[in-house]
């Protein structure tokens, strides 16, 4: 009878290993880019059947490979932990912020009004939140093989892209395509600022 116990709690522990191995990643945390694109096709059939908005923001660290070929990749990774830790101090539960791939953050906004240019508002406030955030400076703690500690100080700043959505867009893809040409078009522009993507 035990043996029987012992083994589906083993069974339930594997499955809640492989559950979080597909939908999160693994260094932040944070939701993956399969669970952001299951929870943003959510909010674009909730959206639609509400005719309200919602908006996406994709966050890209301006010169992080910079940070990465001087302080090294252990400090890099200290950065992209703090950095979806500051994110998710500017968003409400019901949002989802997922580590995209390397440096770049995407922030889903899932109800937020049924009028554009409102909604266009509250994101606004959002975006300039996160990049006031991600500007504050950074000290990342590492330990060194000696075991003594070194404080790298890092001061960054973020690109971040915003588009909004109602739910009759043509798929998710075409939503994150939007939020990120806004992205480039925010580095293109100097960096740390927010762009907004208009059709």
């Amino acid at each position: 009878m035990l043996h029987l116990v012992f083994e589906r709690t083993e069974r339930k522990k594997n499955e809640a290993l492989i559950n979080k191995m597909a939908y999160y990643d693994p260094l932040t945390r944070l939701p993956n880019r399969r669970m952001l694109t299951d929870r943003l096709a959510q909010a674009m059939a909730a959206n639609k059947r509400r005719g309200i908005f919602g908006a996406v923001m994709f966050m890209d660290l301006d010169r992080f490979k910079h940070m990465n070929d001087t302080h090294g990749h252990t400090a890099g990774d200290l950065l992209l932990i703090e950095v979806g830790r500051r994110i998710r101090s500017c968003i409400r539960e019901t949002d989802t912020v997922a580590r995209f791939g390397g440096d770049e953050f995407v922030l889903v906004l899932s109800e937020l009004n049924a009028d554009e240019m409102l909604s266009r508002d509250e994101a606004s406030i959002v975006a300039e939140k996160i990049r006031h955030c991600l500007a504050e400076t950074f000290f990342l703690k590492l330990q060194e093989v000696d075991k003594s500690d070194n404080c790298v100080v890092h001061n960054g700043s973020s690109s971040i892209g915003v588009t909004l959505f109602n739910g009759h867009e043509a798929n998710e893809l075409a939503i994150f395509k939007q939020a990120d040409d806004a992205m480039y078009r925010a580095k293109e522009g100097g960096r740390n600022s927010v762009r907004y993507y208009y059709a």
